[in-house]
């Protein structure tokens, strides 16, 4: 199909053709105001059906046929540096069929870009400070690597989302020094760190600029159509204007015609989901995880974060990402492991953070019980060959009945905790799925709601079981039960 405006082009070289031959002039004159009524025409209806603009890219790959419902997303996020001892794209792809049989259906790379070495952080520098945001890290490889790895991906019907820092630049992106009017100043005319923090390493971009804001979207759309990335998991996102984000999402959902892509917003602002966000971050609900077992904090308090995360969202469709780990609370807070009572006890907190109204996130390593902290800063290879056997099994199962059951994917969630067991159901149709989670290292009674009491099978072993007036778990047991 050739391009609206490469028609409109040359309907108009036609004319100049005709209108310059003066011997012509007469006796084409009804030829010409055809043409001219051609013209207009053409540029009317192509207006009208192909209002995208004309793209200095073009798309590589094709549509990925399996990207998955919103409500459907597992995501699993990795650290590029620390996936694997050579720490690079083609690392990546080599365990894609680990990530594969996990269960999960997103993967979450943490930014390909080259990183600032200006006022550096760490021994190589934060992979949040951009050098270019059109290039890949030489340390992880090339393009073409990046190509690769979706496409692999892709194959194993996993979509591929790329992390994307809106926010800021590292002082040594070309940006500095050939736009230098596109970061905030202080009032000695001099670039800013992002206002209110101590990340000295970046310089904040000033979004009040319209040709940064044009640049920022078309790196954006760099690499959708070089590397058929399927959305974004976009950092710092409460302090980019919201105006922004509805235009980047807009233009970037424009590209691929036949296929959606996934927008995560590293943020708790409802009106995410107006700028177009798929989902937003569920900080709050996760220290209220922490707060269970750090300072002794009822369970009731987690349904509390979730009704508050909740609160102005009126799109029962919305999601919100929760976690047990990611790449900031595993290296300054500590592994799951460590802040949630063991391996028991981070898996029983899993379960609630997984199936309580909202889209998973998985930080690699955490699967297999990996008990280290990985620096991001640095090469912090994960050694996959201290897996725990059991706890990734454990993992698998929880993950496929999510999988498998609408209700906890995008059910209707109902509140049922005490102050030791998360107790809640997830119902859509027909379907109900009742969770208990003891997240205490005691036995701990619940008194079952009468709403509750019913003969259950359990969701991972298929067993029956009947809830009468009161039932005991012991430390850190969980159920999964489904009627």
């Amino acid at each position: 199909m050739i391009p609206a405006f490469f028609e409109r082009k040359a309907g108009y070289l036609k004319l100049m053709a005709l209108l310059s031959n003066s011997k012509n002039m007469k006796s084409n004159i009804n030829i010409i105001y055809t043409l001219i009524l051609a013209i207009a025409f053409v540029s009317c209806s192509s207006s009208d059906s192909d209002p995208a603009p004309v793209s200095p890219y073009t798309q590589y790959g094709a549509a990925f046929e399996k990207m998955p419902k919103k409500a459907d997303a597992i995501i699993y996020q990795v650290n590029i540096r620390a996936f694997s001892q050579a720490g690079t794209l083609k690392g990546v792809q080599d365990r894609l069929t680990q990530i594969q049989e996990l269960g999960v259906n997103v993967v979450y790379l943490m930014p390909v870009y080259p990183v600032g070495k200006v006022k550096a952080s760490g021994e190589l520098g934060s992979p949040y400070a951009v050098k270019d945001y059109k290039a890949i890290n030489p340390d992880f490889g090339t393009l073409q690597d990046l190509q690769t790895l979706v496409e692999e991906a892709h194959k194993k019907n996993m979509a591929v989302i790329l992390d994307w820092v809106a926010n800021h630049t590292s002082w040594d992106n070309a940006w500095i020094t050939q736009h230098p009017n596109w970061y905030q100043k202080n009032e000695k005319g001099e670039i800013i760190i992002p206002p209110g923090t101590n990340y000295n390493d970046v310089a904040q971009l000033d979004f009040n600029n319209t040709e940064m804001k044009d640049a920022m979207i078309d790196a954006m759309s760099y690499w959708v159509y070089n590397t058929n990335i399927d959305g974004f998991r976009c950092d710092y996102a409460d302090l980019v204007p919201q105006t922004f984000w509805t235009d980047a999402i807009t233009k970037l959902r424009s590209i691929k015609k036949n296929q959606t892509i996934l927008m995560l917003a590293e943020g708790t602002k409802v009106n995410h989901f107006a700028s177009g966000f798929d989902y937003t971050f569920g900080f709050n609900f996760f220290t209220a995880l922490e707060k269970a077992f750090k300072e002794v904090k009822p369970a009731t308090s987690i349904q509390d974060a979730n009704a508050a995360e909740y609160a102005n969202n009126y799109n029962n469709d919305n999601r919100i990402v929760r976690y047990t780990s990611n790449h900031d609370v595993n290296l300054a807070e500590g592994t799951p492991l460590e802040l949630f009572g063991g391996k028991k006890g981070s898996i029983a907190t899993f379960v609630v953070a997984a199936y309580l109204k909202s889209v998973p996130m998985i930080y690699n390593g955490q699967e297999i019980g990996y008990n280290k902290r990985i620096n991001y800063f640095a090469k912090t290879p994960i050694d996959w060959s201290t897996a725990d056997a059991s706890m990734l099994a454990e993992y698998k199962k929880i993950i496929a009945f999510r999988n498998s059951n609408n209700a906890v994917k995008s059910g209707t969630y109902t509140g049922y905790s005490n102050n030791a067991i998360s107790a809640f159901t997830m119902v859509k149709d027909a379907e109900k799925v009742l969770v208990l989670s003891n997240l205490t290292d005691s036995p701990a009674k619940y008194l079952v709601a009468p709403a509750l009491k019913a003969t259950w099978k359990d969701g991972i072993t298929g067993a029956s079981v009947t809830l009468g007036s009161e039932i005991t778990l012991l430390p850190y047991q969980y159920l999964i039960l489904k009627n």
